[in-house]
Formats: structure tokens, C-alpha cells, sequence
């Protein structure tokens, strides 16, 4: 028979408690410590399911333990462990480039994005590629859609899909993992984890609780078996993952997918990577027939700008190793109210107030009584301070109702006394800028940081500037007078 203990979990932090209480004594948030039964299976039951995962991993693995020392004292051996976790790529660039070159074998990859985001779509066309690379099986196992619907966004992707693809419908998490041929199984998609339940736990599919097993239960499975799985899970309305923060600490790798309503751009961001840089984001564009790699974002963010256009300025941005060209537009006007608004999309408010008040301070601009409107174009959310200087720049074009000069990027932090500060990767930056076309860079006072140094940079690194670019070099907001 099974055990039941009454425990209390918070819905925010993961926290358990053997009582309740009104506010939870880990986060200090208010009513959300809910009541769940802790069910400990008995051995007559686990052999009845077969889910002595834990157990049969440690038989299994019993007669080949070593001792720590001597793996340290054996380089061979651990050469050999490393090379046992190759990874599998997919070709589509974008996705591997944040994964950091692909799945890694036994890894568990969570995927979370807002609804109609593009998270089932891009999810598919990975298990397309992974299934023409691998000659065990893929298997799609889905509890929110059937089959046929499955097919049908499979036919609009592909009209060839390869014969190891196998497509599931179960929520049942005990039914759809004795479905497996697990000995001959190469990659698994869980679509999604909220909706998979399994019959030992007494909740609802979705609960705190059931998450955290189900995930924990496809964690052990995907380590025995060295399956690279992922799992698809839902958002709450604020963006944030839906469920217990225990399930970013079991799985390997989380991405995002974040795009503005309305625009075809789809950002892929890894929020946390075991075998890559947390920073790396992926470029795509939605489709009727999937997701396709912008494999240009530069250029496609830059496409429609307005030649001459007041309150717009080019930033040179980087987002992990990767340099982009982002069009930062501004617009002030008088205010009609006595309070002054101020909106802005994909750059942080407050930032914005900060910069607001150095303008106001180190420069003749006044924007007290001016309502104020910023707009990262193409969707983008820019978090890094090297766009101070480009917004401060959109933002006085706006106000003198004067257009930048042409073909300039700007990039460079500023201080609450008003100086321009260097930023890393200006070579990069340069470098992108170019590429584009681009003749001209207003960027911050360097000591000793001439073109001809970055050039020389870029060379080192097998990179070749064809065309000169002219270097405007900043060192207050005092000295924007040379360009506006």
C-alpha cells in the first residue's frame, strides 16, 4: 500500500513545510503554501508499474562505480567519460549556436514561451532534423494535442517527414514511457510537462507537485538511458516559468522564446546552460510553413528605416559573441496633462528615468514637461548599459527636431556625471558596423583605441575590414554637440 504524509509547498519558491501558515518562511510571500500528499509507493507496486528507476540505475552501475581518486588518477579514463557526452547537432544554426553546438547526449532541455510563440513549431522542426541524423527512433509524446493535429503541422513543415519520427498522444506519464523502446530510442520531445501526470502522485496534472515528479521521473530516465529529451512548458501571464523553481535546478538548459505581438521576429534566449553560454540568443522569423533563421538580423532589423528620420539612432549592440545593428527610435513632445508621460518598449524604465535626469542636468535639453516614447524595432529587449548613449542621442534628434547623420552607430554607457564610458567588444561592434555599410561611430573616449588598433584586432582573428570607418570619440554628453 502506499504512505501518505501531509506536507505544505509553496507555489512561488518550491519551499516545504510540515505546517501551514499565512506567509511562507523562505520567500515571504502571502497564501501560497498549498496542501499536497507526499505518496510513497511500496515494492509490490513499483514492480507491478516497473518504475524502480532509481533503483535499477544503481544495479545497473553498481559493478562499474570507482572511487573518485582513482578516476583523477587515471586521465584516460576520464577522456573517455568526457567523449561519451558528444553532442547532436541539428543544422538549424540559430538553435545550436544557443544550445552551444547542439543536444548533449542525456541532457534535459526545458523550452518555455509565451502561448502561439512558436515553442511546439520550432520543437518539431528540431526532431525533423534530429530524426534525418540518427537512425534510432525520435518520439514526440504530446498531452495537450492528438495525432492528427501533430500531422498536420508535421505535413506544413515537411511533406517528406523521415520514418524513425513516432508521434504520441498521452498525458499519462507511466503509459507514454512503457510505450518506449527505450534501448532504441535517440531523442524524446514532452509537449508539454504541465500536462503529463503520473497515476502515483494524488493531484491534478499541472500541480506543483506533479511537475516536479513528472520532471524529476524524466530526468532519471534521460540519464540512464543517455536520451537528450526536451520538455515544453507553460508560462504564467507575467513571462515567468509556470511551476516550481525545483524544475530549472533538475533540467540542464532553459530557453525562452520571447517576441512582440504582431511582428514575425522570434528572440531564442538560454536563460541557464550546463554545456554553453547563457548569453547566446537565436534569430528567427515565424512562418505558415515554421520557423526560419534570420541568418542576417542586422540587415532585417535595419529594413523600412526612414532616411533622415528625427529621433532615430543606430546601435551597435552585442548579444553573447554575437554583434547586431538595432534601430533606437525616440519621441518627445510637449505634454498635454500636467504629469508627463514616459513609455518605452524593450528598454528597462528606470534606466530611462536615470538617463532623463543626466540630460537634464549636463545638457541645455529640457525634457521636464515632455512626454517621452522609446522603441527598440524588431521586438527586442535591450538590457545592456552600451545603449545609453544611442538613446540619449534619439532622444535629443527627437527634441531638436534634427535627423543624425547618416550611416553613424553609436554605443557607450553614461555615468550619473554625465561622462561617456568604454564598453568590451568594441572590435565587434566595428567590425558589424561595417559590414553594413556604415562609415562613422560615435563611441566613448578610449586611451590609445584608434581604428587602425581595432583593425589590427580583427586581423589577429582572421577578420578583414574592407572600408574605413571614422571614429568620433566622446568623453561627456557636453560633446554631442559635435554630431546633433
Amino acid at each position: 500500500m502506499a504512505k501518505k504524509n501531509v506536507q505544505y509547498l509553496c507555489q512561488e519558491c518550491g519551499d516545504v513545510q510540515l505546517k501551514w501558515s499565512g506567509q511562507c518562511m523562505s520567500c515571504k510571500e502571502w497564501n501560497t503554501l498549498k496542501e499536497f500528499k507526499e505518496v510513497k509507493i511500496s515494492k509490490k507496486t513499483q514492480e507491478k508499474l516497473g518504475h524502480k528507476i532509481s533503483e535499477t540505475v544503481f544495479e545497473n552501475n553498481k559493478k562499474s562505480l570507482v572511487s573518485p581518486y582513482e578516476l583523477l588518477n587515471n586521465p584516460e579514463k576520464l577522456k573517455n567519460n568526457a567523449n561519451k557526452n558528444i553532442r547532436i547537432k541539428t543544422e538549424i544554426l540559430e538553435l545550436d549556436r544557443v544550445l552551444g553546438g547542439g543536444f548533449f547526449k542525456g541532457s534535459i532541455t526545458l523550452l518555455t514561451g509565451d502561448p502561439g510563440i512558436g515553442k511546439s513549431t520550432l520543437s518539431l522542426q528540431a526532431c525533423l532534423a534530429i530524426a534525418k541524423k540518427i537512425e534510432k527512433k525520435v518520439v514526440i509524446i504530446s498531452g495537450e494535442e492528438s495525432e492528427s493535429q501533430i500531422t498536420d503541422r508535421l505535413l506544413r513543415i515537411t511533406q517528406n517527414p523521415p520514418k524513425n519520427l513516432f508521434l504520441l498522444s498521452e498525458s499519462i506519464l507511466e503509459t507514454a514511457i512503457n510505450s518506449l523502446d527505450l534501448s532504441e530510442t535517440g531523442f524524446i520531445l514532452f509537449d508539454s510537462v504541465q500536462t503529463l501526470a503520473s497515476i502515483d502522485i494524488e493531484s491534478m496534472s499541472g500541480s506543483v507537485t506533479q511537475n516536479t515528479a513528472v520532471t524529476e521521473r524524466i530526468m532519471l530516465l534521460s540519464k540512464k538511458y543517455n536520451i537528450p529529451t526536451v520538455l515544453i512548458g507553460h508560462v504564467t501571464k507575467t513571462g515567468e516559468m509556470a511551476g516550481p523553481q525545483t524544475m530549472a535546478h533538475l533540467v540542464d538548459t532553459m530557453l525562452h522564446i520571447e517576441g512582440e505581438s504582431g511582428s514575425d521576429f522570434r528572440i531564442l534566449k538560454s536563460r541557464k546552460n550546463r554545456f554553453g553560454d547563457v548569453s547566446e540568443i537565436g534569430v528567427f522569423s515565424m512562418h505558415a510553413s515554421g520557423m526560419k533563421e534570420v541568418r542576417n538580423p542586422s540587415a532585417s532589423f535595419l529594413s523600412g528605416r526612414l532616411d533622415k528620420a528625427e529621433g532615430s539612432a543606430i546601435f551597435a549592440g552585442v548579444e553573447g559573441s554575437r554583434p547586431f545593428l538595432i534601430e533606437i527610435q525616440a519621441l518627445s513632445k510637449p505634454t498635454n496633462f500636467g504629469y508627463p508621460k514616459r513609455s518605452n518598449s524593450g528598454f528597462d524604465s528606470n534606466r530611462l528615468e536615470i538617463l532623463l535626469a543626466v540630460i537634464s542636468r549636463y545638457t541645455s535639453i529640457k525634457l521636464e514637461n515632455d512626454d517621452v516614447f522609446i522603441n527598440i524595432v524588431g521586438g527586442l529587449k535591450i538590457k545592456e548599459r552600451s545603449a545609453d548613449l544611442a538613446i540619449v542621442a534619439s532622444l535629443l534628434s527627437s527634441k531638436k527636431k534634427t535627423a543624425l547623420p547618416e550611416k553613424t552607430v553609436f554605443f557607450g554607457e553614461i555615468g550619473l556625471s554625465g561622462e561617456v564610458r568604454s564598453v568590451n567588444n568594441i572590435a565587434k561592434r566595428i567590425q558589424e558596423a561595417c559590414k553594413l555599410g556604415f562609415n562613422q561611430a560615435v563611441v566613448p573616449t578610449m586611451t590609445n583605441v584608434t581604428f587602425e588598433n581595432l583593425k589590427h584586432e580583427l586581423l589577429e582573428k582572421n577578420i578583414k575590414i574592407e572600408k574605413d570607418i571614422k571614429l568620433i570619440q566622446l568623453k561627456t554628453l557636453f560633446d554631442l554637440k559635435k554630431i546633433i
